[in-house]
């Protein structure tokens, strides 16, 4: 029997922010201290009164309007009743009936909606003893929600990975898996029937896209094995462990009444038509290229392959650095084909083996002067990726670190005859089979001239001269 597997995100993102979401404390992720970044408001002591932070308001409409949802232009913040140690309210304020944004689109799934609320506070279980850290609590959170659209895990990687590129390209947060800027719930079901909906599991702790990936599968083999042998799949709540690799209950699933929610009395509505900064055009125009925009252009402007482009749009320093190369080629296709290949494999290569944080000391400046080299030939391949290593390292100017080590390529038939001439002496027997009709060895002599000039020897002189001393 054929089962037909549906798939929801909901997704956490934390906001990058100077501020907190509802108080003046600061937002630093990074912060290594317990309980530095924390103050009344922060621990919900009594009299207190929280204030909207307008950067985090600004953050959520962005993101709407780049996926194309529809941008509230009535909101309100409401109390979201749940008892939890890191939660010193006994509520969090979050958004229910009237989020930011209804609705959008990413990587092709559809958007219920995306709201902003505070982070809780951290939990931490050692030697037996459970410790809390308020320096996460009322840090500004983005929770988005998918529809239940996605039918593979496959998709569900793409669209997170995805969603935390638009994040970092609209500087709206840095969405770290591994330190839990961003974090990951998949409700998945399985059904028998086409169309229907099968009874919905919830897993967390999915701290990376591999993991979301992994889970997910497992997920939809588990609860296809237990329909088959005549179980029943419950609503709950589970776990994903990595080292088993595989999901493991938690708690069973509250529904949306359980968490009572109403109004946040405390903080003013908004009416965002009222804010000139706002406004759907203030909003739409401060919009940078979208990582989608950006891979169609690097495909119709320079030719690039799907996959390159995608490479290059990964990450937007990345891509920022392509843009200045490019620049500085002219927009030349040419050049720029040559340079993305570089940037796609050879450079790859180099920061991937390296562990270089990528792009440090390279100046894109001097990498289109290396491209520039490479293209006219005064660079032999290897040459270039020899100085290319070069730079990436201690930065530079390309010709003076190629001229310093030897790597220029070599055109004067003088020095070349006579690397040819003293490769000829010592391959008597390659010089034999090509006389005897065998064109094979005359590529191989041209190898070992290549290898006599320690790469730096033009390869089209060299054969010239090579046919010639032959004949």
């Amino acid at each position: 029997m054929q089962y037909r597997p549906t798939i929801g995100l909901e997704v956490h993102a934390e906001l990058k922010t100077r501020t907190k979401m509802f108080c003046g404390c600061a937002n630093d992720p990074d912060e290594e201290r317990p309980n530095a970044n924390a103050c009344p408001v922060c621990l919900a002591h009594p009299g207190t009164l929280p204030v909207i932070n307008r950067a985090a308001v600004k953050h959520m409409l962005r993101i709407g309007t780049a996926i194309g949802g529809k941008l509230a232009d009535f909101s309100e913040f409401d109390r979201k009743s749940y008892f939890y140690p890191d939660i010193p309210k006994g509520y969090q304020i979050s958004q229910y009936e009237h989020p930011l944004v209804l609705g959008g689109e990413l990587s092709g799934v559809a958007i219920t909606r995306v709201h902003l609320e505070e982070d809780t506070a951290r939990s931490i279980h050692a030697k037996g003893k459970s410790h809390v850290d308020f320096n996460r609590a009322g840090i500004p959170l983005m929770e988005l929600v998918t529809e239940p659209v996605i039918h593979d895990a496959e998709t569900a990687g793409r669209f997170a990975r995805e969603l935390q590129l638009l994040l970092r390209t609209l500087g709206a947060g840095e969405a770290n898996l591994e330190k839990g800027e961003m974090r990951i719930e998949a409700n998945i079901s399985v059904s028998n029937k086409e169309g229907a909906f099968g009874t919905k599991v919830e897993v967390k702790n999915l701290n990376s896209f591999r993991s979301v990936e992994r889970a997910i599968a497992f997920e939809i083999e588990r609860q296809t094995a237990l329909i088959e042998s005549g179980g029943k799949v419950v609503q709950e709540t589970r776990g994903w462990d990595e080292a088993k690799q595989s999901t493991f209950h938690q708690r069973f699933k509250e529904g949306s009444a359980d968490y009572r929610y109403f109004p946040e009395p405390d903080l003013p509505k908004l009416f965002l038509s009222e804010v000139p900064e706002f406004s759907r055009e203030a909003i739409r125009a401060s919009l940078p290229e979208l990582p989608w925009e950006r891979r169609e252009r690097y495909r119709h402007a320079y030719a690039l392959k799907e996959s390159d482009a995608a490479y290059l749009c990964a990450a937007p320093e990345r891509a920022e650095f392509f843009d200045a190369v490019t620049v500085a080629l002219d927009k030349a296709k040419e050049p720029v084909a040559l340079a993305a290949n570089y940037l796609v494999s050879d450079l790859a290569g180099i920061y991937a083996k390296k562990g270089f944080e990528e792009y440090a000391a390279l100046d894109p400046l001097a990498f289109a002067k290396l491209i520039r080299l490479a293209l006219s030939g005064e660079l032999s391949s290897r040459g270039a990726k020899d100085t290319l290593f070069i730079l990436t390292e201690k930065g530079g100017d390309p010709e003076a670190i190629a001229r310093e080590r030897g790597l220029m390529q070599v055109h004067d038939p003088v020095a070349l005859t006579e690397a040819v001439k003293s490769v000829l002496g010592e391959e008597a027997k390659a010089v034999e089979e090509y006389h005897a009709g065998k064109t094979a060895a005359l590529q191989y002599l041209l190898g070992k001239s290549m290898k006599a000039t320690r790469g730096a020897g033009n390869p089209v002189v060299l054969k010239e001269i090579l046919v010639a001393e032959l004949g």
